[in-house]
Order: structure tokens, then sequence, then C-alpha cells
């Protein structure tokens, strides 16, 4: 369903089909406000419905309505109806076009709930209808967005529980806190509009686990690189593609929080998929979570988010996975298996090790005969000789 509908009159100064007037509004709208603002952009993202044109002949004129469907924000549909006007000629004719209206569509079908509830109220029988006007108030009670209260020196529009809960959710704006309070998530606290993120912000990220919650176009996108170039962000949510947070439903919000992705793993991702600038914040969010990268002469290995999940999950099982450059696993085996698989397999085929158990100097021996470069282990033995082109890290030095 679109949520604002612009009518528009049209006057044209001969005699025109529908599809001459439809031509004309793609046609001289074409780039006037950039690409990603043309109509035919807009239908093909779903931001702008099937535009219907109404036309009827007077004498040598055209006369005609134009309903367009706008699922853009008020804003934006403002502008819409105004580039819209600009249309001056259909085929060869001068023409006129002027908005005449732009209707909001959901309030419109909120006041035809509100009669028809009404309706269903009086069918069941005057002894049992309760009073209309309290019925309509406790609706209007029910639909009225809740206030956000403000927060920290920067006034933030925020939930009334950001202090009190471990996790907080992290929006645009304040129409993105109205909503999730009026869904039930109180620990929701907004960036503000502010073109850097503020230091009410940075002071919460550095106590609590944050969930950024963006909406799915492309401003998310550029809201995402701005934060995790500021602070740590523990996982990242967005809403359906060209969604906006503001006018998602309480089982969609459900939906994409249950959906989010941790920041390290979303990244690592991107930078597979060559997304620009991936890299650097991945860097930048892994030296916030305290992720070491090991170095190694002019080398750094860097170990991905997934093994150092896999790695807290091996505690306490006595297992060790052998892993390949790209950081798949070749085999998952007992730790007192492992010195007789590694001299079994081929030199250069294993990059890794990890390892529930003591690293020997046997074992150390054998990975760097194997040109092993990285082994995990959960303690070291008694080591006299470390290989230089073989690392050895513990659960300890990982921070496990």
């Amino acid at each position: 369903m679109a949520k604002y509908l612009i009518r528009a009159r049209i006057v044209v100064d001969g005699v025109v089909e529908k599809h001459d007037i439809i031509g004309a509004l793609f046609g001289q709208t074409e780039g006037l406000l950039g690409s990603e603002f043309d109509l035919r952009n807009l239908q093909d993202k779903g931001r702008v419905g099937r535009i219907i044109v109404n036309t009827k002949t007077q004498g040598n004129k055209t006369i005609g309505e134009i309903l367009i469907p706008s699922n853009l924000d008020r804003i934006e549909t403002a502008l819409l109806a105004a580039m819209v006007e600009t249309v001056d000629r259909v085929g060869p004719y001068d023409a006129e076009v002027k908005i005449q209206d732009i209707q909001d569509l959901r309030l419109e079908k909120i006041k035809k709930i509100i009669e028809r509830t009404v309706e269903i109220l009086r069918l069941w029988g005057k002894e049992k209808t309760p009073d209309i006007k309290e019925v309509i108030r406790s609706i209007q009670e029910y639909l009225k967005a809740p206030e956000p209260v403000s927060y920290g020196p920067e006034g933030l529009p925020a939930g009334p529980d950001v202090d009190k809960s471990d996790t907080i959710i992290v929006v645009e704006g304040r129409a993105d806190v109205i909503n999730l309070l009026r869904y039930g998530y109180t620990n929701v606290i907004a960036l503000g509009g502010a073109r850097r993120v503020p230091d009410t912000i940075k002071n919460l990220a550095s106590q609590k686990k944050i969930i950024l919650l963006v909406d799915g176009d492309h401003g998310g996108d550029l809201i995402i690189k701005e934060v995790l170039r500021t602070i740590r962000v523990d996982y990242i949510s967005r809403a359906p593609p060209n969604r906006e947070v503001e006018d998602l439903t309480g089982k969609e919000i459900e939906e994409a929080l249950k959906n989010a992705k941790s920041t390290l793993e979303y990244l690592e991702e991107q930078v597979k998929s060559g997304v620009k600038e991936a890299e650097e914040l991945l860097q930048t969010q892994r030296k916030l979570h305290k992720i070491p990268e090991v170095a190694r002469e002019a080398e750094t290995i860097t170990i991905p988010e997934s093994v150092i999940n896999t790695a807290k999950s091996l505690q306490g099982t006595l297992e060790s996975i052998i892993y390949a450059q790209d950081w798949s696993e070749i085999k998952r085996i007992p730790v007192r298996d492992l010195v007789n698989e590694l001299s079994n397999i081929e030199p250069g085929k294993a990059y890794a090790v990890l390892m529930d158990g003591i690293a020997t100097q046997r074992l150390v021996d054998t990975a760097a005969s194997k040109n092993v470069k990285l082994i995990i282990a959960a303690r070291l033995g008694k080591i006299q000789y470390k290989p230089p082109e073989t690392t050895v890290l513990t659960y300890n030095e990982l921070n496990l």
C-alpha cells in the first residue's frame, strides 16, 4: 500500500491521449533531479506506484486528472509533486499541470477502520454497545505515537530504558525511535541527524552492546559506514530493501532484529564482495573489538570472527581443526591424532591449526615442516624453539 497519493489537474491545449500525458511526465522530468529521482527509476524500486491518468475532451482542449501513488517520505513526495508541475507540453501542445492535493492514505485507512468499528458495534445491539465516543477515544489513544525522552547533553530522541538495558538499538532519527517505541522497544536511541556520531552514543558504545538498525537504502549504507568508523558496533540490522525503519510493522522490526549479523561477519562478507572501504572498516572494528591481528615479519594474519567463535565453542572438547588459507575447514580431529594427521598432509595445504589442547615442541616442528603459518592452542607446553615461519598463540592471547 502506498503512503501518499498525489492528485494533479492537467490542461492541454489540444486533443491528446492518456499515454501522451504519461509519456510527457516521464520524458520531461527525466534527469531533472538526478537519475535516482527519475520516475522510471522510482517505479522500478517500488517507491512510486502505477501512474493513472483520467481525461476528457472539452472543445479543442484535453482536461485530465493525474494520480501518482508514492511510498517516498513527506519531503520527497512534495519534491516529486513540484517536479511534476514543471511539465509544460504534451506532444506539440502547451500544457499546465497543477497539484490539487496530496492525500495521506494511511490516515484515510485509519479513518475507515474507526468508521467500520462504529458500524460493527452498532450491529451488536443497543444493550451491548458501549459508549461510541469512548471507543473512538480509546482507538485514537492507541494510535497516538509514543513520545521519546530527551537523552544526554545533545537531547537525543530515545526510549526510557536506555540506561537500564545492556543492549542498545541505535537508529537514525526521531521517527524511527517513535516507531520502535510503538512496538515495545524501549532500549532505542537515535543519532539525531548529526553528521558525526554524538558523544552520548560514543559513551554508550563503550559500556553496552550496540545494535545498529538502519533503512534498507543507500542512506542506510552511508550511516553504517559513518558509525563503524567511530564506535564499536556489535550487530548490524537493516530494514527490507527500499524500506524505512519508521514505516516497519512490529513483525518486520522483529524479523530485522532477528536477522541481525555480527558486525565483523557483515564486514567480512562485504570485503569478499569487493565493497569499497569494507576492509578499512573491518580493521577499525577489529581494533574496537580488541581482536588481535598476528604480525609475522612483513605479513599480517587476520583471524576471521567465525574462527574466534569456533575457538570458544571448541573449549572442553579436546578437538582440533586444520584450516586452509581461505579459512575453510580441511579436517576436524581429536587433538591426540593431530601430529599424525599433519605428518601425512601435503606441504602448503594446511594454513592454520586450532586446537583445544597443549601445543608441544613436536607439534610445532611438524606444523612448521608442512608450512603451517599459525597455531592457536589452549596452552603451550615446553617449547624451546619456535620456527620463525610459524606463529603460536594461546587462547589467553586472543582474550578467549
